[in-house]
């Protein structure tokens, strides 16, 4: 499979790359899930190769590109750490 990828910052005319058909099949799956262009996941794939791992910006990318959990969900995770609680004891291990 071939991908045709224009990068009109950076070239006037668009950059192919061929990648072998199991990789291709993989970005065609991931695309469907996202809802994006194949071309789309596939730079955003590149791009987040090239940027630094530990980065403030990269950390805050990708927890903007996390879906937002639902007022439900929310309210689960909320009572699971409200059932997980342990009462508190004046008193340490020791001093039985």
């Amino acid at each position: 499979m071939t991908i045709q990828m224009v990068l009109p910052e950076r070239c006037v005319s668009g950059t192919t790359i061929q990648i072998p058909d199991d990789l291709a099949r993989g970005l065609e799956g991931i695309a469907a899930a996202q809802t994006k262009r194949v071309e789309q996941v596939a730079v955003e794939s590149l791009r987040s190769l090239f940027d630094k791992a530990r980065s403030p910006e990269a950390v805050l990318r990708s927890v903007r590109g996390l879906p937002h959990p639902s007022a439900a969900a929310v309210d689960d995770l909320e009572a699971a750490i409200a059932a997980a609680r342990l009462p508190v004891r004046n008193q340490g291990a020791f001093d039985r």
